[in-house]
């Protein structure tokens, strides 16, 4: 090689090299800023002091968020737990009164869609999301899946098939079920009780798919069955769980924790012929306008999405995380299967239950039959 070649080498070498090293500073900044930027987010949520947030009626839930997220970022976190009916209207109330209390919202979708969303008191999640880990949508099977047609207020954090149907396995035996036919057994007459599905929730999820597979002529057999129908999921888990009633419907593996715990004798029953839908349960985020404390809010959307919370909430409430990193192959165990362990993202699609469509289209029609069949 010649002199003026091998110089020529050198210098693209010393060029890519520069170049290199020029990318590389750059990744850094841009690293040490975001880190920065994220420091600064922290700090501030720490100097507005807490972040409140209505969440899912689970003690489990409440007790592990109060330890968890504190401890970890010396935030502190009220929260306020009841099934979204319930509350909805008071937060609405509250936010058109320029009263704003709560920060963010996690639940289900029908009485946010219903009840929020016409409201116009949602902002806008995705700014938000501040860690990569959170905002990538790689991190999460499915992308990020909005609930509402805009796709842009109400963020579906996890899915999974539930059968939402248990038993007292010293009053029905799971083997004994294999269709929703099997529920009209006459040995069943008084002993099966329901989350009521006249309002938005886990109850109103499983009488909707009944209505759209069985018909209503069978929901009036069903009702012939004499049900014992409340809106208190403690009280219709504590009844199945103490031998009350021997089926329970519209209520999941969340409220009867503590009674697995005790060894009570509480199963799931096994998935009927029929099929069933996907669910997004509680798992549903949403962030109200003006935030009392909007920092310590992003700091508590980027935790809650991130792997620890996500983890905590799968384990706390049951149910199967979207993000790619969690575990949620131990759910089988408790009749639930998260949607990315069997599921194409277009299976999803399908047989989901939760979006502002299928809440028009299938859960509005089946409160509507449901006042109908039960009074209102």
């Amino acid at each position: 090689m010649s002199p003026i070649s091998l110089i020529g080498l050198m210098r693209k070498s010393l060029v890519a090299a520069t170049v290199a090293a020029a990318c590389l500073n750059a990744a850094s900044a841009l690293a040490q800023s975001k880190s920065s930027e994220w420091d600064k987010i922290v700090e501030a949520g720490r100097k507005e002091g807490k972040v409140v947030a209505s969440i899912p009626p689970s003690t489990e839930l409440r007790k592990l968020m109060q330890l968890s997220f504190p401890k970890r970022y010396g935030i502190g976190v009220e929260l306020v737990p009841a099934r979204g009916g319930s509350s909805i209207r008071k937060m609405v109330d509250e936010a058109k009164a320029g009263a704003q209390y709560f920060d963010l919202h996690i639940g289900g979708t029908e009485s946010a869609i219903t009840g929020l969303l016409p409201e116009n008191v949602l902002e806008p999640l995705e700014p938000f999301f501040i860690l990569p880990e959170v905002k990538d949508p790689k991190q999460w099977w499915g992308g990020h899946i909005w609930a509402d047609n805009a796709k842009r207020y109400i963020l579906a954090f996890v899915a999974y098939q539930t059968i939402s149907l248990w038993s007292n396995s010293d009053i029905y035996k799971p083997s004994e079920f294999k269709s929703f036919d099997d529920l009209l057994n006459p040995k069943l007459q008084g002993k099966i009780g329901i989350s009521d599905p006249r309002t938005p929730g886990s109850g109103n999820s499983m009488w909707s798919h009944m209505l759209s597979i069985k018909g209503e002529e069978y929901l009036k057999k069903f009702v012939a069955q004499k049900l014992f129908v409340t809106r208190d999921l403690r009280v219709l888990a504590e009844s199945l769980a103490r031998g009350k009633i021997g089926v329970t419907s519209g209520i999941a593996y969340s409220e009867f924790l503590p009674f697995i715990k005790a060894g009570l004798p509480v199963v799931p029953l096994p998935v009927p012929k029929e099929g069933l839908y996907i669910s997004g349960g509680y798992g549903h985020l949403m962030i109200f306008k003006n935030q009392p404390h909007p920092n310590a809010t992003k700091v508590f959307v980027n935790w809650l999405l991130g792997r620890d919370g996500q983890e905590m909430f799968s384990r706390a409430m049951g149910v199967g995380s979207r993000r790619l990193d969690i575990d949620t192959k131990w759910l089988k165990e408790f009749g639930v299967v998260a949607a990315k362990d069997f599921l194409t993202v277009e299976q999803y699609h399908k047989y989901e239950n939760q979006s502002e469509e299928k809440v028009y289209k299938i859960r509005e029609p089946g409160a509507t039959a449901a006042r109908r069949l039960l009074g209102e």
